[in-house]
């Protein structure tokens, strides 16, 4: 099945987007430094019942910005989702946001709700989710690793922020098959960009919880089966559950059960938006 690709021009950046399968669109928004490539194994899944739009953000890949070093707010994140989905169907779309991906969702839910019928949101790592103590503790880890990774670089990071989310960095237990993703120059690159910028705009986010009480968006929390309920990605998570009023859907895998476990990942998120048709 052919992949298509294209660019959109948003302000100050231009996104690089790609389009796989047929039927209803469904909207991929990845975690991390996930680009337009990361979910390749669940798109696999996914693109004989949808079409699956994936995307890189702006900073990451093949998206460019005008100016790199000003990073990018979650509002921002937001419009550029928004001016996609405006771009790709005038009818509401279903959204998969994962980590960072699951935040811009819920900004996009609650900035234009008409666009997105349903947002999966798999652990938003979203602080504001939680009681103020909590937030601020969480808030403060993620300076931390900041600090880390600006004095020691990516591998000296990566473990500590794989303890902050809860992820099994050996994925053990993950599906057989897999398509290798090698931290290459590219993906460094994005992780630069991801834990110098991404990560501000996460600890100076302005979401307003109280208004996804009343949200028009079928919000639906998720969180991996192995994803340990102490991290704060599983807390936000349930936190979410707690306001929206329905309860945390457990999903195959942890924190990036979308890449180890594609084809039973695959299979709960049609499960659930069948649901909400």
């Amino acid at each position: 099945m052919s992949t298509l690709s294209g660019t959109l021009e948003v302000p100050n950046a231009s996104l690089h987007y790609q389009l796989r399968g047929s039927g209803p669109l469904l909207l991929i928004s990845e975690s991390g430094e996930g680009d337009a490539d990361r979910s390749r194994d669940l798109i696999d899944q996914l693109a004989g019942t949808y079409t699956v739009a994936t995307y890189d953000r702006r900073g990451l890949s093949r998206s460019r910005m005008a100016d790199p070093e000003r990073g990018a707010t979650l509002n921002e994140h937001a419009d550029d989702v928004h001016r996609l989905l405006a771009t790709l169907t005038d009818t509401p779309a279903r959204m998969l946001g994962c980590s960072l991906g699951a935040v811009i969702g819920l900004h996009a839910a609650l900035l234009h709700p008409d666009q997105i019928h349903t947002l999966l949101a798999h652990e938003p790592v979203a602080p504001r989710l939680l009681p103020k103590d909590e937030r601020s503790s969480h808030e403060g880890e993620l300076a931390s690793l900041q600090d880390l990774y600006r004095r020691d670089g990516l591998d000296a990071v990566l473990p500590h922020m794989a303890r902050t989310l809860g992820i099994d960095p050996t994925h053990k237990n993950a599906e057989p098959g897999l398509t290798p993703q090698p931290i290459d120059e590219r993906r460094r690159a994005n992780f630069d960009y991801f834990i110098r910028h991404d990560f501000t705009a996460v600890i100076h986010d302005n979401l307003n919880p109280t208004a996804l009480k009343d949200a028009r968006t079928r919000v639906v929390p998720a969180a991996g089966l192995t994803t340990p309920h102490h991290v704060f990605d599983r807390k936000c998570a349930d936190a979410l559950s707690t306001l929206v009023g329905r309860g945390t859907a457990e999903f195959p895998g942890g924190h990036n059960g979308n890449t180890s476990h594609p084809r039973a990942y695959a299979a709960r998120l049609r499960q659930i938006l069948a649901d909400s048709d």
